[in-house]
């Protein structure tokens, strides 16, 4: 029988069950998911969001593929406008794994009005002298920290992101930590 789980993942939390440091939380310390069940797809310790994990191995690789859109809202420090996100649009060349990649087209937002959205357990940075901007970002592929060297490489480093959609799932109201099983 196949099982079907959305995870809310908080900051600071790794997308595996066995953690190789000690000290460090990862996904069994949320929940008490079945054995067989993993991650469909990572997020980084750093990243917080919807997190899919299933044992049905099709649903895993039809949602890896290239071609399933994730959408992130992504917290940037300074004020980009939307001339500034341009690039992202028409895909850009980043360095992944000591290898050249040119990301595919993707869809980038200001968020405007600006989300409102729950205060991260550690807070992120704060300095009085630069604002931040939220935005969002949809891609259709997921290469190592992407969106985080997306926005770096434009000028605007990720302060906070969140994956908000993977595919046709999204993170609706759920709150950090929170898992609920679903049926196909």
């Amino acid at each position: 029988m196949y099982r079907y789980y959305l995870l809310h993942k908080p900051f600071g939390v790794l997308s595996q069950f066995t953690t190789p440091v000690p000290g460090k939380k990862g996904l069994g310390s949320l929940f008490n998911f079945p054995k067989d069940v993993y991650p469909v797809g990572r997020l980084d310790e750093d990243s917080e969001g919807l997190l899919l994990l299933t044992n049905d191995p099709r649903m895993n690789a039809q949602l890896l593929g290239d071609g399933t859109e994730k959408t992130y809202w992504v917290q940037v420090e300074g004020s980009p406008v939307d001339q500034d996100l341009e690039p992202l649009r028409r895909g850009i060349n980043l360095r992944i794994n000591q290898k050249d990649h040119r990301t595919l087209p993707a869809q980038v937002e200001l968020l405007d009005p600006q989300p409102t959205v729950p205060e991260r357990d550690p807070p992120i940075r704060f300095r009085a002298s630069i604002p931040t901007t939220w935005i969002a970002i949809t891609i259709r592929e997921g290469k190592n920290r992407q969106v985080r060297r997306m926005t770096a490489a434009i000028g605007f480093p990720t302060l906070r992101l969140l994956r908000m959609r993977f595919g046709p799932y999204s993170l609706q109201q759920m709150k950090a930590g929170e898992v609920h099983e679903f049926e196909l």
